[in-house]
């Protein structure tokens, strides 16, 4: 009866919907969300879709993750995990259709693939080379912003390392270093790393307490972090990254865009799929960003559309 009443649910015409605010639609949603037989639904749905989405798209799924589950797993975890480390409350809920979240390696060995999957869309034409074109749209906007370029970097959030290899691409001369919570993200990032021969320092810590010293980076990036924060958490990063930083120094991030007219105008239907597995998307798209970053130390603050979907915000250290 429940995935009846969601099916039927899920079937209504396309509605404008305010997801900055959550409105009629966003509070149903999260109603129906609060079911755990249909969350559960949703979350197996949107991971269908994405499977097949890399299909579609030339991209082997099960054959790319395969290749990864061969390797020395467990050796590559314990070379990099911190084991005293205590995970925050709001990172050991389920994420992106995982039980587990972000730790366990079916997350971790999944990262690549989705992420072409979901960037596949966010232009017509992009297909496989929407995820490479989505963050080459990001470090256009750093190099305009960024008159000189950053000799030290820390990639917040880096995940399996897409985004640290990509920075170290743009900024050859720097030292670019990888934080994560997860260390089974890490892990996969130190394979690519040595498979690519990329010298990369991985840290296993909170983006809130990163444990670097302070007023040592001039740049520090954040790649899709801020969309699976709760607002307490993304005020404690800013004022981290705040920090970190040396005078002068700047603070990024790129992220979905909550004045997209792609989210405003999105059916309950996909709106259903994709709250399934974002736990905090409605914390995120009400935060004013620019207000907390002013709050946190930062000036000289930017926000500019880089996709129809993305945003990305810099902002200096005061």
């Amino acid at each position: 009866m429940v995935l009846e009443i969601a099916r039927r649910f899920l079937l209504v015409p396309m509605i404008a919907s305010n997801v900055a605010t959550p409105t009629l639609t966003s509070r149903l949603v999260n109603g129906l969300l609060s079911i755990k037989p249909l969350f559960n639904w949703a979350k197996g749905q949107a991971r269908t879709l994405m499977i097949k989405r890399a299909a579609d798209i030339g991209v082997d799924w099960f054959g790319r993750v395969q290749a990864l589950m061969a390797q020395d797993l467990a050796t590559e975890l314990a070379a990099i995990e911190n084991p005293e480390l205590v995970y925050p409350d709001y990172y050991l809920r389920p994420f992106h259709a995982y039980d587990a979240g972000n730790l366990s390696w079916e997350a971790a060995t999944e990262v690549e693939v989705a992420a072409y999957a979901v960037h596949a869309r966010i232009w017509p034409d992009a297909g496989p080379q929407g995820d490479p074109r989505l963050r080459q749209s990001y470090h256009q906007v750093l190099q305009a912003r960024i008159p000189t370029p950053p000799q030290r970097i820390l990639d917040l959030g880096c995940s399996v390392g897409m985004s640290t290899f990509a920075l170290q691409d743009l900024y050859p001369e720097a030292e670019v270093l990888g934080l994560d919570l997860s260390p089974y993200f890490l892990a996969i990032g130190n394979i690519r790393a040595k498979e690519q021969q990329r010298q990369v320092q991985w840290i296993h810590a909170p983006a809130e307490s990163s444990g670097l010293p302070t007023a040592s980076l001039d740049l520090v990036s954040a790649c899709l972090l801020f969309h699976e924060l709760p607002q307490s958490a993304a005020r404690q990063i800013l004022t981290e990254a705040r920090r970190l930083l040396k005078p002068g120094g700047y603070f990024a991030l790129m992220d979905m865009n909550p004045a997209s007219p792609v989210y405003a105008q999105m059916s309950p239907a996909i709106l259903t799929l994709l709250k399934s597995t974002e736990p905090y998307l409605d914390q995120y798209f009400s935060l004013d960003m620019a207000e907390t970053l002013e709050q946190a130390g930062f000036e000289n603050i930017t926000l500019q559309p880089n996709t129809p979907r993305h945003r990305v915000v810099v902002a200096q250290a005061c």
